[in-house]
């Protein structure tokens, strides 16, 4: 008998224990945590510019080819981006899903907008053959500057695949979790860039 029990014990062992609550607090201070890596990031990317900004190698500065217009329009699109993803935080806290889904996809549509003409920026200074290898001011200034623009690209596919769970699974506990996770990630890439457009954009074609 005392065979037969072991036997039926170890016929189905369980791995996940699903009724476990999942502890909020531990996401965000683990998330914290990732954000205060990302600052170091570019707390280098930016001491690096400071160094080598002035380097142009016999090449062009920022006064030839920065357009302070251009950069000033895409700096409103992540602006904007930040504002509409409040809307959809308020729009999730009030449990409205429909809400929350479209403010969600009008931030996307900024935030596609954003990196679309960084990246005709960057095209245009290449053309121009000021590409990252002409000067260490190029060099430091497509490093800083892509850096952020890759982290809005994964921002942005975050976002869509928080849209698609939303719209699957509904405004959950857990997708507000991520969802909040997300709006801290949009948010600190927001500050970072009014950080590249005051030190790199104004103070180089400025100062």
């Amino acid at each position: 008998m005392a065979t037969q029990t072991a036997v039926n014990n170890t016929e189905t062992p369980v791995f996940l224990v699903k009724e476990e609550p999942h502890a909020p607090s531990s996401t965000m201070l683990g998330f914290w945590i990732y954000l205060m890596s990302d600052c170091l990031i570019f707390a280098v990317l930016f001491a690096t510019h400071g160094v080598l900004g002035r380097n142009y190698a016999g090449g062009p500065g920022p006064q030839e080819l920065f357009d302070l217009p251009l950069v000033a329009i895409n700096t409103s699109m992540l602006l904007f981006s930040s504002i509409t993803y409040g809307f959809a935080m308020l729009a999730m806290e009030k449990n409205k899903l429909q809400g929350t889904l479209v403010w969600l996809a009008i931030t996307g549509l900024f935030g596609a907008a954003f990196v679309g003409l960084e990246l005709y920026e960057f095209a245009h200074l290449i053309a121009e053959g000021a590409g990252p290898q002409r000067s260490g001011f190029l060099t430091s200034f497509f490093t800083l500057v892509g850096t952020h623009g890759l982290h809005v690209t994964c921002g942005i596919i975050w976002l869509i695949t928080l849209m698609i769970q939303v719209a699957k699974y509904g405004l959950g506990e857990a997708n507000k979790r991520r969802l909040m996770c997300l709006s801290l990630f949009w948010h600190f890439l927001d500050v970072i860039w009014i950080g590249v457009f005051s030190f790199v954009y104004l103070m180089g074609v400025l100062g």
